[in-house]
């Protein structure tokens, strides 16, 4: 995609500091990290979401997470790792190629991850879960 920073970054068009790299994805360092470390872990093909992924780029996506968040935990110890991803503009997905966060964590780092529980009723659970197996 002749606008996509990510597409850009994976052409080497423009400069990023890439931690690792295989035939199916490219793992490099955030220009907006909030913490030391934090790295993005993208597809190299241009994929705008998880629902564009078929099942060997998403198991390619998940090794390569995998496998830089260990490095992270060597190489800077962190407390604690988040690994983010967001889907859709609802959903605060900025960059429209598939990538998922690798966040470092300390205790008392600032960054809040929180959702309002709604804790539905049982019946409501069953229902959609129903939904979904059929949907699968």
């Amino acid at each position: 995609m002749d606008n996509c920073v990510f597409c850009k970054i994976v052409a080497r068009q423009i400069p990023a500091n890439v931690v690792f790299e295989d035939e199916h994805t490219i793992a490099f360092m955030d220009i907006g990290s909030v913490n030391p470390g934090h790295m993005l872990v993208a597809c190299k093909a241009h994929v705008e979401n998880v629902f564009g992924l078929d099942d060997t780029l998403a198991a390619a996506v998940m090794r390569t997470t995998a496998r830089v968040a260990r490095a992270l935990r060597a190489a800077l110890a962190p407390e604690g790792v988040n690994l983010f991803q967001a889907n859709g503009a609802a959903a605060e997905q900025t960059v429209f190629h598939f990538h998922v966060h690798v966040l470092p964590r300390r205790a008392g780092d600032g960054m809040k991850l929180v959702w309002p529980v709604k804790n539905p009723p049982r019946e409501e659970l069953a229902r959609n879960a129903e939904l979904l197996r059929a949907a699968l």
